[in-house]
């Protein structure tokens, strides 16, 4: 494992967009909120990702020029359509719409269809938080999980993420399986063979720790049939409600025969319409307090809640750098190459992990 700077890192993702004919502002973006990832911990989110964005965009997949339009706007209500751009390029521009509607009508809600994979919804709620909101983001995904009782793929990991204004206090970011599928090819393309038990099942729907079996097979369902019903309430909410792809129509990084033409849900709430951000801030900061006040059950430390394990994370990481495997630097590199790009150099390197 090798472990670079940040700011090297995501320079290197830019230099690799921008060769790829990526447009400046959108390769900035895509690479900044890829290395949002890694700074948090969230890998499977990270940089792992670029030379799937890139294989998509070469082979014509992803139009990278592309800025999407607004379908319909009605108040606070937007249908945005992606045009099939970059997915980080249309979820800034939705939640750029959102934080506008919210701001005008006190509640926004933004439905984007024919987007493209857009990396970690915690960057997009963010966006909004940062802006004096709440921000609710979700997205359905590439068919990988199987329904309630069911063997075979039908939905996504279909994550759902909601963000707070103020200082980091309480972000949450979880798919609607056990893990981000991205976890499982991170397995894969390290090379590690296994993976914790209750992450996947084979394709008979048996749990199972094997990497390959679980690619082959199904991500585990987050809750049993609870998740099962998370994961269909983002898939209304962002497909059926928007127009985009469904189910077994959505393509993906992975899946070659058809565009993604995935779906995507953004809901800004100005605080600022109950009460003033300080005093939310304050109230979210008391809220905290009483579940970090919990004692510890026997064999933890301290109780934690949502986003204090990532905000740790990118607090030791801009210190000591990102820690990448051997065969995402590879995949990274190798990418890098094929384009004319040079790795970092050898003074970026914080070391080996």
């Amino acid at each position: 494992m090798i472990v670079i700077q940040h700011d090297a890192l995501v320079a290197f993702a830019r230099d690799i967009l921008l060769a790829a004919k990526v447009p400046a502002d959108s390769a900035e973006l895509v690479a900044v909120s890829l290395g949002a990832s890694n700074l948090r911990g969230v890998d499977s989110h990270g940089m792992q990702l670029l030379p799937f964005y890139i294989e998509k965009m070469r082979d014509g997949s992803i139009d990278v020029t592309a800025q999407g339009h607004i379908d319909r706007e009605d108040v606070g209500c937007m249908v945005y359509h992606g045009d099939n751009g970059i997915g980080q390029v249309v979820a800034r521009n939705c939640c750029d719409h959102a934080i506008r509607l919210a701001g005008a009508h006190g509640t926004a809600t933004v439905v984007a269809h024919d987007s493209n994979h857009f990396g970690a919804a915690a960057f997009w709620a963010q966006r909004m938080s940062a802006a004096g909101m709440i921000g609710i983001v979700m997205c359905n995904a590439s068919p990988m999980a199987a329904p309630w009782q069911g063997k075979e793929r039908r939905y996504g990991t279909n994550p759902i993420c909601m963000a707070v204004p103020g200082p980091n206090q309480w972000l949450l970011d979880m798919a609607t399986t056990t893990v981000a599928m991205g976890k499982i090819f991170k397995a894969e393309i390290s090379g590690e063979p296994t993976i914790p038990a209750g992450w996947a099942m084979d394709s008979n729907g048996v749990p199972t720790t094997d990497t390959k079996a679980a690619l082959e097979g199904l991500p585990m369902p987050l809750g049993g049939y609870k998740g099962y019903g998370l994961a269909m309430m983002a898939e209304i909410l962002c497909a059926a409600l928007s127009g985009a792809a469904m189910s077994k129509e959505v393509g993906g990084i992975r899946i070659q025969d058809r565009p993604m033409r995935v779906g995507q849900f953004y809901q800004a709430i100005d605080v600022s319409r109950f009460m003033s951000v300080e005093q939310f801030s304050e109230r979210i900061g008391r809220l905290v307090g009483m579940m970090k006040s919990s004692a510890p059950a026997t064999g933890y430390d301290e109780v934690l809640v949502a986003g204090e394990p990532e905000w740790r994370n990118e607090a030791a990481r801009r210190e000591t750098g990102i820690p990448l495997s051997d065969g995402v630097w590879k995949t990274l590199t190798d990418t890098g190459a094929s384009l004319g790009v040079e790795a970092p150099p050898a003074s970026t390197m914080v070391g080996n992990a």
